[in-house]
């Protein structure tokens, strides 16, 4: 969820990979609700509800829970509220955090929230604490398989990308957040399969080592395993080395 690849790694080394499929679907639903209620129940006409009914469907919900999601969020069925929250911290190594999240009680939410950064090293701020540092984006992946440099460079830089990144076992694109999903579109056309959503990318990472980077690592999997957090952003990096080093002393 937080758009960090190598927190990913780590959370799988840890053996606390966010495997849980209730929490899970616990965000799966919520987006699906938000976005219906946002756009409407008509995914040819709603781009987030398509990603959202997409999203879900990967991680193998039932049609029936999503077709319910969609009618709590176009009104059909009666349900819970969904607002969309967005929260701005600090972290250990003077780290800055965005939060997205969506809740139905903003009281709860934000009190718990900020707990959890207390716990973790940091402070819940206000407005302007964190946002500064970072530029709204659309995120792409695709298998590294599935699309050659030259692909990427005539189908996905040709519709508007504006670049494209070496991963490792993946291809990663950014876009301006206006035609992300014509890339996506585009990407599709020419049956090459990836996923994509906007995201909140730092303008530049602070390395981090040692205990503070356990510490914000610690701080990051604590937020995103809050049932109303849907994505953590952060604006540190932590090395492979290091990764490795504290997957070892867990």
């Amino acid at each position: 969820m937080s758009g960090h690849s190598k927190w990913a790694t780590i959370k799988h080394k840890k053996g606390a990979l966010d495997a849980k499929r209730g929490k899970l679907f616990t965000k799966l639903i919520k987006e699906l609700t938000v976005a219906a209620r946002m756009g409407g129940g008509d995914i040819s006409g709603n781009p987030r509800l398509r990603k959202a009914i997409s999203d879900a469907k990967g991680n193998a919900m039932p049609n029936d829970t999503i077709n319910r999601a969609v009618k709590r969020g176009t009104g059909e069925i009666e349900g819970a509220a969904y607002e969309e929250v967005l929260y701005e911290g600090t972290g250990p190594g003077g780290t800055l955090f965005l939060v997205e999240g969506m809740t139905d009680n903003r009281n709860r939410t934000v009190a718990e929230i900020r707990k959890i950064f207390e716990r973790h090293s940091g402070l819940l701020g206000g407005a302007s604490t964190a946002g500064w540092a970072f530029e709204r984006k659309g995120l792409i992946s695709l298998p590294k398989g599935s699309a050659t440099e030259d692909q990427l460079m005539e189908v996905a830089v040709g519709a508007g990308a504006e670049d494209y990144t070496d991963a490792g076992e993946e291809w990663q694109l950014t876009t301006p957040p206006d035609v992300l999903n014509v890339v996506l579109e585009s990407l599709e056309k020419a049956k090459i399969t990836a996923k994509g959503s906007l995201a909140f990318v730092p303008k530049t990472k602070k390395p981090l080592v040692d205990r503070e980077a356990e510490v914000a690592l610690n701080l990051v999997e604590a937020l995103d395993d809050h049932d109303d957090v849907q994505n953590v952003y952060a604006d540190f990096d932590v090395s492979e080395e290091e990764m490795n080093r504290i997957a070892g002393a867990s």
